[in-house]
């Protein structure tokens, strides 16, 4: 069963694993004996701060990591120290879940903000993938879904110019936000600095400060310090060339909406 450090206490109808039943439903329909035994699966829960990693590149991994509240992101280091950001995560995302079957990480994994996590033995989550087949098959549908969405970053950074690449980035996460109830595409609060911005789209700081105030002076977003009000989706999403299909939403089964 799910154990929390001593310092913490949980309402008792508010169980830490259901977030990854409200996110796996989103694949595939899901028994209520599926999602008790969900419930029931072992994990730790931490409180980690954000620039916490949870994965380093070469780790064997021990846990799969369940993003309970805020934002974490995956990157790679280069030989020069550059970093490349790929994927954001939020609340409900099983972030690292081909950790589970992969023997190393291949990648890092970091906390943007601070977070609350529920970390699940990786033996624990390849027995309830075969031995219950619905959850083994939404499992699938979400890594499917997260190299989707990393195909779709290369597209923005390969190929996008600096004006597409942030306006994309805003759009998908807006689209994100609202699937997963977080907020709506009318605005919402920026998590990430600019500096992490740049990381994500291979844009300098000072680049993307200029991207930001050219998108606000064409009247598509309003910002204020963390704030970014979305004036003409419409807009937007023509200037960042936005297509939400690679985040498949229209497959999200009915029961998770």
């Amino acid at each position: 069963m799910c154990s929390r450090l001593p310092e913490h206490t949980m309402a008792i109808q508010e169980h830490p694993l259901h977030p990854l039943v409200h996110k796996l439903q989103f694949w595939a329909p899901l028994s209520e004996a599926d999602g008790d035994a969900l419930l029931q699966l072992p994990c730790t829960i931490r409180r980690l701060k954000a620039g916490h990693h949870i994965v380093w590149e070469g780790d064997i991994p021990q846990h799969s990591c369940l993003l309970i509240r805020g934002y974490a992101y995956r990157h790679k280091i280069v030989r020069e120290g550059k970093k490349q950001i790929f994927s954001l995560h939020m609340d409900g995302d099983l972030i690292d879940l081909q950790n589970s079957l992969l023997g190393r990480a291949d990648h890092n994994v970091e906390t943007l903000t601070d977070c609350e996590v529920a970390l699940i033995p990786v033996e624990a989550i390849r027995k309830i993938a075969f031995d219950r087949p619905a959850i083994g098959m939404a499992m699938w549908y979400e890594t499917l879904v997260e190299g989707s969405v990393f195909r779709e970053w290369i597209a923005n950074i390969g190929r996008r110019t600096a004006h597409a690449r942030i306006a994309h980035l805003i759009c998908e996460f807006a689209t994100r936000l609202k699937a997963a109830k977080l907020g709506t595409p009318d605005g919402f609060t920026v998590p990430m600095s600019q500096e992490w911005i740049s990381d994500a789209v291979s844009l300098t700081s000072v680049h993307v400060n200029r991207v930001l105030q050219t998108l606000q002076a064409e009247g598509l977003i309003h910002r204020s310090r963390r704030w970014i009000e979305i004036r003409d989706w419409d807009g937007l999403t023509q200037a960042g060339d936005f297509n939400p299909a690679y985040l498949h939403l229209d497959q999200v089964h009915p029961a998770a909406l």
